[in-house]
């Protein structure tokens, strides 16, 4: 049998808990799971688990005795402890990985559990994505059983009392099951290496000799090698080396800012399929063509809530307000933003995971990515998302033909008022003035909090063209060079602090 063979019996599917339609009895099922589960860790003990599981509405019960929970909080309260060795915390067992998080919007890494009950509901999910590969009519199938070259993190973990720690990449690099090692690539001992760039020198090396048929990573840095692949061997496409390339398995930012410039590598077009993989678990993935977003994963490892994302429930900081109104995925309506909640196989219980969400499909469970609790812009209430940002951008580049890989922006104090400070990378020739007016002007359209602000408290809107290799490099500076580092969108704090003392040429390299 191939290694994926699409046309499986419905009952191997099945059996394999393929997706059906009962998100809420899936949702019901899986939260009892987890809470019988975990009812004698500390945790458990102490918000009653028992007790939960014998009410008869479990997930009310749930929302009314545990709390919501950020990383600080519950690092602080339960977490921590699991660092130092203490097992049963938060989850049975004790913690033997943990995921250090991107870090994009705080100074220091984040240390998220990892247990193996996640990294096996992370592997059925990724099994499923697979399989989905059956929804797609036009693949092709020669490709499906080549080569899968994986651009992530380190697999030689920082080795700590009792605990190893890394990317969530690396982690699950380490832990290929036997049956798919001979298709993964780099391999072992690339997939080691610590120096992200030698470790692309490696990747460029050995291109020759591998047969790919999908590219799996963040899409600035699979374009970065494709682009080092491509000169190095003087070639006019990517399809050059690898004829069989058709699949591009991506998640982590918006494809759209980087499809342009991707694009120019390739000698034909890819099978685009996003996934929404966090350091906290497997939570979404696209599994048929064309979809309007990714299908949610209610039925195997994690308990998912939202949170509206809007005035009501959230300060001007991006935190919730006390009591703020929280649903499950029987009560969502499309089209509006949600914070999701997470309770997951590791010990994430109510876990606020940052990031904003929308439904695209309710019948479907799908969602797309909106932005960042604290990756938007809402200096006088223009509630300008990262969703807003992206397909500002995307409009832009494409009316006057140029490429925009990266981008960010800040915002600054300006005449009593306020401004917003674009920083977008572009090494094409472009107008900087006229790319302002169109980002604006595209803005205004987008979003009418922002039209109406622009007319009164934002008074001004500020861009600067940088070369892409300045956005490079200060991620680097940062620490922050590698596979699951992402460049943020909006920069505040310290962050923005850094970024300009960099452009001003006056911080040290890390």
């Amino acid at each position: 049998m191939a290694l994926f063979d699409i046309n499986l019996p419905q009952t191997i599917l099945k059996s394999l808990g393929l997706p059906q339609n009962d998100f809420k009895r899936q949702q019901k099922r899986v939260l009892k799971k987890l809470l019988h589960k975990a009812r004698f860790t500390e945790f458990g003990q102490q918000y009653r688990f028992d007790e939960i599981l014998l009410q008869p509405d479990a997930v009310k019960s749930f929302q009314q005795l545990v709390p919501i929970f950020n990383y600080s909080k519950i690092y602080e309260a339960w977490w921590h402890r699991t660092l130092e060795g203490v097992p049963d915390v938060c989850w049975p067992g004790r913690i033997k990985y943990y995921a250090l998080s991107s870090g994009t919007s705080e100074a220091a890494s984040k240390y998220i559990p990892v247990t193996n009950d996640l990294l096996k509901g992370n592997r059925v999910v990724m099994i499923r994505q697979i399989l989905s590969l059956r929804n797609y009519s036009d693949i092709p199938v020669r490709s499906i059983g080549k080569g899968w070259l994986m651009l992530g993190g380190s697999t030689a973990l920082q080795k700590s009392a009792g605990y190893y720690a890394g990317d969530l990449s690396g982690i699950t690099a380490k832990k290929v099951p036997f049956w798919f090692q001979p298709f993964y690539k780099p391999g072992k001992k690339i997939a080691r290496q610590r120096n992200w760039t030698r470790k692309l020198k490696e990747i460029v090396r050995k291109a020759p000799e591998w047969d790919i048929g999908f590219v799996v990573g963040v899409p600035a840095w699979i374009q970065m090698c494709m682009e080092m692949i491509i000169a190095e061997y003087n070639l006019n496409s990517i399809h050059d080396i690898w004829p069989n390339l058709a699949f591009f398995v991506h998640g982590g930012v918006s494809f759209q800012p980087y499809k342009k410039s991707f694009e120019k590598l390739l000698a034909k077009p890819l099978t685009y399929i996003e996934t929404y993989l966090a350091s906290e678990g497997f939570i979404a993935y696209q599994d048929r063509p064309n979809a309007s977003g990714m299908r949610l994963v209610t039925n195997e490892h994690i308990f998912h809530e939202f949170i509206p994302f809007d005035d009501k429930n959230f300060d001007i900081n991006g935190e919730p307000v006390a009591n703020p109104q929280i649903l499950t995925v029987a009560d969502i309506e499309e089209n509006k933003d949600y914070a999701i909640l997470i309770s997951t196989s590791a010990g994430a219980w109510r876990y606020l995971i940052g990031d904003t969400i929308r439904f695209t499909d309710k019948k479907r469970c799908e969602i797309v990515i909106t932005g960042r609790t604290k990756h938007y812009l809402s200096l006088v209430g223009e509630h300008l998302s990262v969703e807003n940002m992206n397909k500002a951008i995307e409009l832009a580049s494409s009316g006057l033909n140029v490429c925009i890989p990266e981008f960010t922006v800040a915002g600054e104090p300006y005449e009593n008022l306020f401004a917003h400070h674009w920083y977008v990378a572009c090494d094409d020739a472009v107008n900087a003035e006229a790319l302002r007016l169109k980002i604006d002007n595209y803005l205004k359209e987008l979003n009418d909090d922002y039209a109406t602000e622009r007319t009164s408290a934002l008074k001004e809107v500020f861009l600067d063209v940088l070369p892409e290799k300045t956005f490079i490099q200060f991620m680097r500076s940062m620490g922050k060079i590698g596979g699951q580092h992402k460049f943020p969108r909006v920069l505040k704090g310290k962050m923005l602090d850094n970024w300009k003392l960099f452009l001003k040429g006056e911080l040290v390299n890390k």
